[in-house]
C-alpha cells in the first residue's frame, strides 16, 4: 500500500493505463505542461508525449466529438472536462451522440469514453464553477456515472471506467484532490453498482457519495458522542446504483438521510428515496429526509457559500430530528 493524495491515485492509474493499452489517450485544456487545472495529469506529457497526452483549444463540444469518434475507431480516450459546469458546451455531443451509438448500431458500435471532470464547490470559484451536475446525468441513458470519495476508489473505478466499452462520467469533488487515503499498488478495477458501507450503525441510515461522503462520516462521529449510530453508505457509482444495499440497510435502522451537493429539487437524492419507497417502504420508522444545497446558484463569498452548500452540522440536525419522538 502507498499513502497518496486522491489527485496522485489518478494520475498514477492514468499513467498504469496509458503503459498497459497503448490506444489509452488524453485530450484536454492546458493537461499538457500545465498538469491540467488541478495538476491531475502533471507529468503525463513527459513520459507519454504530445500525441498521446493532447492539450487542446477551449472547445468542450470539439474535445468530446472528437474524443466519440476516436472510441468509434477504437481508441480510448480519457477526457478532463476542466469544471464540470462546462459539461454544458458539450451537451448534444455526449448525450445525442456518444451514448447512444451502442444502443443504436447494436455490437458494431463501441464507445470507451471516459470523460473526467472536477465538481462541487468550497474554493470560492462562483456560480459558473462550483457547482454539482451528476443529478442530471442520472436521467440520461446509456451514460455510467463514477463518483469516488477515496483515493483507493478513485483509482480502483477509474481503472474500471477505461476498460469499458461505453461512456462514463467521472465525477471528482475538488474538495477531494488533496485528501490522502492507501491506495494498493496494483489496484483490481473495482465493478460498477457496488455501495461501500463505511461505518456500521442501528439508528439511521446515511446514504452519501462524493465529498459528501466525508460530511456523513464527520456527521456519524458527531452524532456516536450522543448516543446515535448512524450506518454510512458511500454509492461510489450512481449509474448504476446499489439499491441492494441502500434497502437492506434501511430494513435495519428503519431511517433514512441522504446527503447531496448537488441542488434539493430534483437531486439524487430524490432518485434513492424514490427506490426506497418503492423498495422497503414497509420498514420506514420515520420520513425520509433529504440534505442538498439549497436552490440557488452557488455564491463566490466564502461565508454565503457556505451557508448555501450542505454542512456535516446539516447531516447531524437532520438526523436528530428524524429520531425525534412524533
Amino acid at each position: 500500500m502507498a499513502e497518496l493524495t486522491y489527485a496522485a491515485a489518478i494520475r498514477e492509474t492514468l499513467r498504469r493505463e496509458m503503459r498497459r493499452d497503448p490506444d489509452v489517450f488524453l485530450l484536454g485544456e492546458d493537461i499538457g505542461v500545465y498538469g491540467g487545472a488541478f495538476g491531475v495529469t502533471k507529468g503525463l506529457l513527459d513520459e507519454f508525449g504530445p500525441e498521446r497526452v493532447r492539450s487542446t483549444p477551449i472547445s468542450e463540444a470539439a474535445l468530446v466529438g472528437v474524443a466519440t469518434g476516436a472510441a468509434l475507431l477504437g481508441l480510448r480516450p480519457v477526457v478532463e472536462i476542466m469544471f464540470m459546469d462546462f459539461l454544458t458546451l458539450a451537451m448534444d455531443q455526449l448525450l445525442n451522440h456518444a451514448t447512444k451509438f451502442r444502443y443504436v448500431y447494436g455490437p458494431q458500435a463501441r464507445v470507451p469514453l471516459v470523460l473526467r471532470t472536477p465538481a462541487g464547490g468550497g474554493r470560492s470559484y462562483g456560480a459558473t464553477h462550483s457547482q454539482s451536475l451528476e443529478a442530471w446525468f442520472l436521467h440520461a441513458p446509456g451514460l455510467k456515472v463514477a463518483t469516488p470519495a477515496t483515493p483507493a476508489d478513485a483509482a480502483k473505478l477509474l481503472r474500471t471506467a477505461i476498460r469499458d466499452d461505453n461512456p462514463v462520467l467521472f465525477v471528482e469533488h475538488k474538495l477531494l484532490y488533496a485528501t490522502t487515503g492507501e491506495v494498493p499498488e496494483d489496484p483490481e478495477p473495482e465493478p460498477f453498482g457496488r455501495a461501500a458501507i463505511l461505518r456500521e450503525g442501528r439508528d439511521v441510515t446515511l446514504v452519501a457519495y462524493s465529498h459528501g461522503t466525508l460530511l456523513a462520516l464527520e456527521a456519524a462521529r458527531e452524532l456516536s458522542g450522543e448516543g446515535i449510530e448512524a450506518e454510512v453508505i458511500d454509492l461510489r457509482t450512481l449509474v448504476p446504483l446499489d439499491t441492494v444495499t441502500v434497502c437492506d440497510s434501511v430494513r435495519k435502522t428503519g431511517r433514512l438521510v441522504t446527503v447531496e451537493e448537488g441542488a434539493y429539487t430534483g437531486g439524487v437524492g430524490a432518485e434513492i428515496v424514490a427506490r426506497v419507497c418503492e423498495e422497503a417502504y414497509e420498514y420506514l420508522d420515520a420520513p425520509v429526509r433529504r440534505v442538498a444545497a439549497l436552490d440557488v446558484p452557488i455564491p463566490f463569498s466564502p461565508v454565503l457559500e457556505r451557508a448555501v452548500l450542505p454542512q456535516a452540522g446539516d447531516i447531524a440536525r437532520t438526523v436528530r430530528e428524524v429520531l425525534r419522538p412524533a
